[in-house]
């Protein structure tokens, strides 16, 4: 199976995050599963996916189903919940690329970077699945309201973060297949700004009033 084909699920795909990812790959055509730890929940964001989209692409079940049954697995859950999702479905991780989305973003001041000790929350993470699971940072920077607009293209870049190249390719395809820009950003200790500069686009958007502030990465285009 090609990378345009793999089947994606998306833990905490009933968040706003995780809806906006699932609608975007539902709208490229793939086959996508939301997992949450309440399965029926799961399966009536996907019906209202669904119907967002006009496809019958989405499915909802719980986390470790939705896992075993996708080729590649997004994890966009708050910060909080992601060791303990991770450790959840790790026996349906063997092998997959894993694209974490997650933020280490600490209540209420969201608008001011806080890294855990370890630097980069997904680093400490790509530590502790082991190497057999293929981490790639994504998708942080990019506004769950511009996701969710499907009437407009997301005016933003997607850094991506991962040691493994066969997995950023992964992720890249993905990324650009749903209709947005995918900038490879290095190695995935270079998730670190990725994550921290989340707080500062939630600032400029408490600042300048708006709903998706975003990044470009100017001189390559």
């Amino acid at each position: 199976m090609n990378d345009s084909q793999r089947s994606i699920a998306v833990l905490g795909g009933t968040g706003h995050e995780g809806s906006g990812i699932a609608l975007r790959a539902a709208l490229a055509g793939r086959k996508v599963v939301i997992g949450s730890r309440d399965s029926a929940r799961a399966a009536a964001k996907a019906e209202e996916l669904n119907a967002l989209a006009g496809s019958r692409n989405v499915t909802g079940t719980g986390l470790l189903e939705a896992a075993q049954q996708a080729e590649m697995v997004v994890l966009a859950v708050p910060y909080s919940a992601q060791v303990s999702t991770a450790e959840l479905v790790r026996p349906a991780l063997e092998g997959k690329v894993l694209i974490d989305v997650t933020v280490p973003l600490k209540p209420p001041k969201v608008s001011v970077v806080q890294l855990p000790a370890e630097g980069s929350c997904t680093v400490a993470l790509q530590r502790r699945l082991g190497a057999g699971v293929r981490v790639v940072s994504a998708f942080q920077n990019v506004s769950a309201h511009a996701l969710m607009d499907k009437t407009n293209p997301v005016d933003c870049d997607v850094l991506v973060c991962a040691d493994d190249p066969e997995a950023k390719a992964a992720t890249k395809e993905l990324i650009q297949q749903m209709g947005l820009v995918a900038i490879d950003a290095g190695s995935l200790a270079n998730s670190v700004v990725a994550e921290a500069l989340t707080s500062v686009l939630i600032h400029l958007n408490k600042t300048y009033k708006v709903p998706a502030a975003g990044i470009r990465i100017t001189g390559l285009r």
